[in-house]
């Protein structure tokens, strides 16, 4: 009888509005769930045969990517038909869902074409205020383009280049807290190490920096558009990600996240594209020394390449996904694999340590025989990184893909 009367005096409804879509949330997150749960394939130009668990190498490239390129390289040819914002355009495109998706402003967003582009800028801004006496701390086992420019600027500087040794636990955090210390005066650090995906607390990474104030620049190529990274809590100086890998962008596009201290420092290359001038094109000679604002002065030269149209589509792609939503989504195909693996006598991190989209599984000994060559035989392809196999599966694996994986690891480790 109660449920025959209307409840409207229980809502805070004007009595002009008649409201019957209560569902409409819900059913947008079941569509998103359940978009999710099911293998986004179709996205990918990825065969039937081929199960693919190595974006951690080389991600596969977006369908929506790959038509967008080929339409920016076919504009070349009528070069009559692009006007002077074509040169500007698609690159503020990309700065503006770099900062919808990560954080920060648009602002604080430059494209360069590799990721050893953006950490040899940071690296020549804080330069100078390095000496002797100072340290510069990397990772043990680093990617080089996270290692070579901060050895190099460790060495002109006079200061002390020290890398953390790998902990026989993974337990990178507890690692670089250790060594932090009142002489550190650059952290080089990632969210997790690319050779087997241990995770590493930037928060308090970037805490334990602040404290002694060291500078903190991280190379989020292993993380970044698969991991959450909470830029405001953390807040580098500099954070740079190769785009090919968990971006799903074209190889040569890379994303380089400068914090507002840094955005009047020298750039690295000096380019018409990046003075304020630059849309006047009648009057480029006319040689100004102000730059366009933040970040943009550290635009690698000829930012209007053909390329940003792809990367555009993939960041488009990641902002509908959602990068938490990734997380979950990876996390749940590599619990998957992680029992598997277990079973077998294959090592993991401990789950603390774990990053949801990566991981790596220690051999046996005396197991590491060419098993990445044989899984490749099946058209199965992961990676093997030291004595560990690499794992790093996208949201186009499907449960068949589990399925040969899974029984063709146990057939060469039984």
């Amino acid at each position: 009888m109660t449920l025959e009367e209307p409840q409207r005096h229980l809502f805070d409804i004007p009595e002009d509005v008649a409201y019957f879509n209560t569902s409409y949330n819900r059913r947008v997150m079941e569509y998103l769930l359940m978009t999710l749960e099911e293998p986004q394939r179709h996205l990918f130009d990825i065969p039937e045969d081929v199960a693919y668990f190595n974006t951690s190498y080389n991600a596969p490239q977006l369908k929506a990517s790959s038509e967008r390129l080929r339409v920016a390289a076919s504009a070349k040819g009528r070069p009559w038909e692009r006007g002077p914002d074509s040169f500007f355009e698609d690159a503020e495109r990309v700065r503006t869902l770099a900062a919808e998706i990560f954080g920060g402003t648009p602002d604080c967003y430059a494209v360069v074409p590799a990721a050893s582009y953006g950490t040899s800028t940071a690296a020549r801004i804080l330069e100078p205020l390095l000496g002797r006496g100072d340290e510069v701390l990397a990772v043990d086992e680093a990617f080089p383009s996270n290692f070579l420019p901060w050895q190099r600027m460790a060495r002109e500087s006079g200061a002390s280049f020290v890398t953390v040794p790998t902990p026989a636990d993974l337990d990178w955090t507890q690692a670089i807290l250790s060594r932090i210390g009142k002489a550190t005066r650059v952290v080089a650090a990632p969210p997790c190490h690319w050779t087997n995906g241990a995770r590493i607390d930037l928060e308090a990474v970037a805490g334990a920096a602040r404290e002694v104030g060291a500078f903190l620049a991280v190379d989020a190529t292993q993380a970044l558009g698969a991991a959450p990274l909470d830029l405001a809590r953390i807040k580098p100086d500099f954070l740079i990600a190769a785009g090919y890998k968990w971006l799903l962008c074209p190889y040569g596009f890379s994303l380089f996240y400068v914090d507002p201290r840094w955005h009047e420092a020298r750039a690295l290359e000096e380019s018409w594209i990046t003075r304020a001038n630059a849309k006047d094109f009648a009057n480029l000679v006319r040689y100004t020394p102000d730059y366009r604002a933040g970040a943009r002065r550290f635009d690698v030269g000829q930012t209007c390449t053909a390329l940003l149209p792809g990367a555009v589509a993939a960041l488009e792609q990641i902002k509908a996904w959602g990068v938490e939503a990734i997380a979950e989504r990876l996390s749940a195909i590599n619990a998957v694999i992680m029992e598997r693996v277990a079973a077998l006598g294959l090592r993991l991190p401990a789950e603390a340590h774990r990053s949801p989209n990566m991981f790596g599984a220690t051999l046996p000994e005396g197991r590491a025989g060419p098993l990445v060559p044989a899984l490749a035989e099946k058209k199965i392809f992961v990676s093997q990184r030291g004595n560990a196999l690499r794992f790093s599966p996208h949201l186009q694996v499907s449960q068949h893909d589990l399925d040969r994986l899974l029984q063709e690891l146990g057939a060469l480790l039984s």
